[in-house]
């Protein structure tokens, strides 16, 4: 095992680099990445270039790298690693990960029956949905105007009781029970629509 002292004296632009990807993941300094990036996505995508992937795929694996290198700066400790080390080891995993997503997909089993869309509805389908919604459109209407802003806010918007209660500037009781009240009608109305 090897110290610290073992390790190569990095360059002055080296040292810089890995300044600055410390500064950028300390402060998220936009200037310090741009440096960055200037110095490293060309360089990034040449190595991903030698690897025999074509122009425009390491293109968007150097836009991914360049990414998780802004989202990690964090990360990147100066004393364990060079700037430049970091950056093409994010570089290399990106490049294995693609691959393996490729792998796999070539892989899939174009016959599987998840993977296969979803026919159509039936015409009967749709009329007896197109029905149902507008008998559900005349009962929401039977409601009192405040029964069914209640009911619209709960279903529709998907509001908690709480919320409902917050944004009408109601007190909570008032509230339930109106919807309590409401699906009351509703189920009477609707009863044989199942």
């Amino acid at each position: 095992m090897t110290d610290l002292t073992d390790r190569p004296v990095l360059s002055t632009e080296g040292r810089e680099m890995s300044r600055l990807l410390a500064r950028v993941g300390q402060t998220r300094d936009r200037a310090a990445f741009r440096a960055v990036f200037d110095h490293f996505a060309p360089r990034i995508r040449a190595f991903l270039l030698q690897r025999r992937l074509t122009s425009a795929l390491a293109d968007d694996l150097t836009q991914d790298v360049m990414l998780a290198v802004w989202r990690r700066a964090a990360s990147f400790d100066p004393s364990k690693a060079a700037a430049s080390t970091w950056i093409y080891t994010i570089a290399r995993n990106q490049h294995i990960d693609h691959f393996r997503k490729v792998q796999r997909a070539s892989r899939m089993d174009e016959t599987d029956p998840s993977l296969q869309p979803v026919p159509p509805p039936a015409a009967d389908d749709l009329c007896e949905q197109a029905e149902a919604a507008e008998t559900v459109g005349k009962a929401l209407e039977a409601l009192s105007p405040d029964q069914r802003q209640v009911v619209e806010m709960a279903f529709t918007e998907g509001l908690s009781h709480s919320e409902i209660a917050e944004r009408l500037n109601l007190p909570l009781g008032t509230v339930k029970s109106r919807i309590r009240l409401a699906m009351g009608k509703l189920k009477t109305t609707l009863g044989d629509l199942e």
